[in-house]
């Protein structure tokens, strides 16, 4: 009497299961369809966040990219009865990022165009090497001249963040960098370079850069460092023997990739046309880009002279 109700419902189970099973050959397309558009954000992630051991040819990132599409494969292949429920899920976190600006489609897109274009690209990064301990110079006046609080450099940041790069496709992550490279290009389009007076090291404070921007290497530095300050970067001076520079700090790996994209096929494309993106690794692994007016795009050349010393403005 009791082997009655189990052998009824054993059928039911089963004829329920059926409407999880996806008849061949549609189960395997889309465990391989499921398979791409679960890798490709693993991938850029992982991506992102490990060193880079520059073997020849990508090779690492080939393997890598490899490994996750089997591992997925496999575990896949085992989950055909749930793929419904997956694919439903994957795809309205998906919609539910597009819709509500969080990370969608179009933020795979674009992750995956900048990842592939970093691998495809040759920066050259530069281990800043202080030589020598000396004090940098005018340590305390420059500090003074830099200025960001002041109402007038502030304004004039704002404005320029106004005037340049404002419609940048899915730019709010990176805000704050697109504005300094707005700043950069203000500055460095204006900028007329003037001797100091004859016998005298004469540090302009970054308002009185404003009214004619004019100067030599430290006051346009001062300017730089005044006007990043002043909308939220983290900009630094890099002091060489006859030279003076400033760089702006780019937090990790991953936004380095998309600078470098945005410089080179958004905010100036013309100008870095051809080139390469040249940057500070300092000892504690920070990226800083260079932004030298003697270069007509960020992360251009660097002038060829020994550091002698840095200033950072946190």
């Amino acid at each position: 009497m009791n082997s009655t109700p189990e052998l009824a419902k054993k059928p039911a189970d089963k004829k329920w299961l059926k409407y999880l099973r996806v008849p061949k050959p549609w189960d395997n397309i889309i465990v391989l369809i499921l398979n791409i558009l679960i890798t490709i954000p693993i991938f850029i992630i992982i991506h992102q966040n490990i060193d880079d051991p520059n073997w020849p040819y990508q090779l690492d990132r080939i393997i890598l990219f490899l490994s996750i599409v089997g591992i997925l494969q496999f575990l896949l292949q085992k989950m055909k009865l749930v793929l419904n429920i997956l694919i439903a899920t994957y795809l309205l976190v998906l919609v539910g990022g597009t819709i509500f600006g969080g990370y969608g489609y179009e933020a795979v897109i674009d992750d995956y165009r900048v990842m592939i274009y970093a691998m495809a690209e040759d920066p050259k990064p530069q281990d800043i090497i202080i030589s020598k301990l000396l004090p940098f110079p005018n340590k305390n006046k420059i500090i003074t001249a830099i200025e960001y609080d002041k109402p007038i450099v502030r304004n004039y940041a704002l404005a320029t963040t106004r005037k340049y790069f404002t419609n940048v496709p899915n730019a709010h992550q990176y805000r704050q960098i697109i504005q300094s490279l707005a700043i950069f290009k203000e500055v460095r389009t204006k900028w007329n370079y003037v001797n100091d007076p004859k016998g005298r090291e004469y540090i302009a404070t970054a308002s009185e850069s404003l009214q004619h921007f004019s100067g030599d290497c430290d006051d346009y530095s001062v300017l730089m460092a005044g006007l990043i300050r002043a909308i939220g970067g983290t900009p630094r001076l890099i002091h060489t023997k006859e030279h003076m520079y400033p760089e702006m700090l780019i937090p990790n790996k991953g936004d380095l990739e998309q600078v470098i994209y945005l410089i080179k096929e958004v905010l100036f494309v013309e100008e870095s046309r051809g080139k390469e993106i040249h940057y500070h690794i300092d000892e504690r692994g920070q990226i800083w880009l260079n932004l030298d007016y003697t270069a007509r795009y960020p992360g251009g050349p660097f002038m060829s002279e020994e550091i002698l010393g840095q200033l950072t403005f946190n």
